[in-house]
């Protein structure tokens, strides 16, 4: 689904939102686990206006990137939101961006599209470039169904 069919907006809205996601570094990524339990995590993120993508990098995690939490609970559960936004003392600077989707791990057999989110999360993020983003690491696919936004674009 592509941005203008999930956001019902102002062309002039629309490019706000497209710019803030793209420029924003960090979003918080919403699951749930088996039984309903709500879990947020921050997340590296890169957008290429059809797709959110986010990676398992190769920062330590007390446990392999296959059994993280976030993982398990897109399998069982692949509902997602994820959250951009930014906070200033300023109030009348404020402003969030909620994604509502559906959220998929790549499969070997989508190589094409894991080499281009990573391409796209390295262009981003230095650290990635730098070596933290393996071409091995798993990728999170968000396909935005709902698309709402609020505060000063």
């Amino acid at each position: 689904m592509s941005f203008s069919e999930v956001v019902h907006i102002r062309n002039e809205t629309k490019n706000a939102i497209q710019t803030k996601l793209t420029e924003a570094r960090v979003g918080r990524l919403a699951t749930t686990d088996e039984e309903g339990h709500p879990h947020i995590i921050p997340v590296c993120y890169v957008y290429d206006g059809q797709a959110f993508y986010t990676a398992l990098d190769a920062k330590p995690k007390l446990v392999a990137p296959e059994r993280l939490a976030r993982v398990r609970h897109i399998q069982a559960q692949p509902i997602v939101a994820l959250l951009i936004d930014e906070y200033q003392e300023d109030w009348r600077q404020l402003w969030y961006v909620l994604i509502r989707g559906t959220a998929v791990l790549l499969s070997e057999t989508d190589r094409g599209e894991q080499a281009k989110a990573r391409r796209l999360l390295k262009a981003k993020y230095h650290s990635y470039d730098a070596g933290l983003l393996p071409d091995g690491a798993l990728i999170i696919r968000i396909l935005p169904t709902r698309i709402t936004s609020w505060g000063k674009l």
